[in-house]
């Protein structure tokens, strides 16, 4: 059967439709369940992810200096 052949069959049925009550359907429902599991499977990844990162962060370079001059009493002796 050929996609034409099976579109004609289809025509009259959706001519039944009330064309003021459109809703997804299943296959509507279905892109949106698929998107939902994707989502949760990516969030599951990026938790699991983030939980394995050891982030310690560097010190700045000017800190250093005025954290040895703070020490030594360099800025004190004004």
């Amino acid at each position: 059967m050929y996609a034409t052949q099976a579109l004609t069959h289809v025509v009259p049925l959706a001519a039944e439709l009330d064309k003021n009550k459109v809703t997804p359907g299943v296959l509507g429902f279905l892109v949106f369940a698929a998107l939902a599991v994707g989502v949760w499977q990516l969030m599951k990844s990026m938790n699991r992810h983030m939980g394995r990162v050891n982030f310690e962060e560097a010190p700045e370079p000017g800190a250093a200096v005025a954290a040895e001059k703070g020490a030594s009493g360099g800025s004190a002796e004004k």
